[in-house]
């Protein structure tokens, strides 16, 4: 049997750690590496952003273009997820009358960066509502189509939603886009890691995920995936030495893509190079195993916790992975927050508008085992009472 993993990352062993979807949570071994690096930039600075940072960030996108199934040259290491969507969506051109399909379930800050852009360019960002509790992927597949006009220029859809926790069905989406003519932008940030991705398969035209959740690489490590016909069409959201051209720019052996990106002056890039260790740490521990143990988890909780509260839960187990989201009554999240403060539970507990309810989602990593959903349950319990 699969065991918790709990004494080799870097968590506070009195909490029950129960929200690794929000900031993720690094292992021991991942972290050393991540201040290996940070020590040789110090030891010579000069010699490792000169002569070295290229070299290193090429490795360091191999490594991750062969766990996501495409060449490294569609990708670019980013801080994260939002702040490479700023990067594609201001280089769009977008024209008064365009719409952006997405749907009610996004995450906050994406929202706000859409929303941003939209009203400068007379754009429309459009909110289609998916169907809760889900029936079925078939089910929101034709609930988003019902929202496509003839002025939709791009579907723009989480792969797993944040507040839910839902898996939509992407690739199906990106299929049926690209035979209407649609651009399909993808937000992985819970995905990698969480599914298996095949990102060329996919056929999406820019996909952009976080490494510091799921993968657990050091915070400040996502990336850029962009489809080779679009990569020239877009501008660094900074302008730096990159942005000199191919005849003159210090690292041109990358292709315009990268280097317009990706060179950026100054700047710790230490957990871009630590995201190949997160990935050797995960392949060294079977985590495929560690991802089902931790689905179970979420399942037995989802499973527990409907029992306390006679609610529905929001779907079936099959379309949710190693976190789930569970509605619980309306206003109940404000003494539940009180009761997981008092027990050192780490689980976020918020109204979710879109179901008139209150929720929990709670997370399962490879650190966590069946204490913890146990103290949980029992917090859950109390607090209800």
């Amino acid at each position: 049997m699969t065991e918790s993993l709990r004494e080799t990352f870097l968590l506070d062993p009195e909490i029950a750690y129960l929200n690794h979807g929000s900031f993720g949570a690094c292992p021991r071994p991942v972290f050393e590496r991540y201040q290996e690096w940070q020590r040789e930039l110090e030891w010579n600075p000069v010699s490792f952003v000169q002569k070295k940072t290229a070299g290193y960030l090429r490795n360091a996108r191999r490594v991750l273009g062969e766990y996501l199934h495409t060449d490294a040259d569609n990708l670019v290491y980013f801080p994260n997820p939002t702040h490479a969507a700023n990067m594609v969506i201001r280089s769009l051109d977008l024209k008064p009358g365009d719409e952006i399909l997405t749907s009610n379930y996004e995450y906050g800050a994406m929202n706000n960066t859409w929303e941003f852009y939209c009203e400068r360019s007379g754009a429309r960002y459009i909110h289609q509502k998916f169907p809760l509790p889900a029936a079925s992927s078939e089910e929101w597949i034709e609930s988003l189509w019902e929202g496509v006009t003839e002025k939709t220029r791009m579907i723009f859809l989480s792969h797993i939603t944040s507040p839910t926790a839902l898996i939509y069905p992407i690739d199906e989406i990106c299929r049926r886009a690209k035979e209407e003519g649609i651009l399909t932008f993808i937000d992985g940030a819970h995905a990698v890691s969480q599914l298996d991705l095949d990102l060329d398969a996919m056929g999406c035209d820019y996909y952009t995920g976080a490494c510091h959740k799921w993968l657990c690489s050091p915070k400040g490590a996502g990336f850029i995936y962009v489809s080779p016909k679009h990569q020239d069409a877009l501008l660094p959201i900074v302008i730096s030495f990159g942005w000199e051209g191919s005849g003159k720019a210090p690292h041109n052996d990358d292709p315009p893509f990268i280097y317009y990106q990706q060179y950026q002056g100054t700047r710790d890039i230490s957990a871009f190079l630590s995201v190949p260790a997160a990935i050797k740490f995960q392949r060294s521990h079977d985590w495929d195993s560690q991802r089902k143990r931790c689905h179970q988890l979420a399942v037995e909780t989802q499973k527990q916790i409907g029992k306390i509260t006679g609610m529905a839960p929001l779907t079936d187990a099959s379309l949710f992975g190693q976190f789930v989201t569970i509605p619980l009554p309306k206003g109940s999240s404000e003494r539940l927050n009180e009761v997981f403060a008092e027990r050192k539970i780490v689980v976020p507990v918020f109204p979710l508008a879109q179901i008139d309810c209150d929720v929990i989602r709670v997370s399962f990593q490879a650190y966590n085992d069946e204490g913890d959903l146990e103290r949980l349950v029992e917090a859950v319990k109390y607090g209800l009472m």
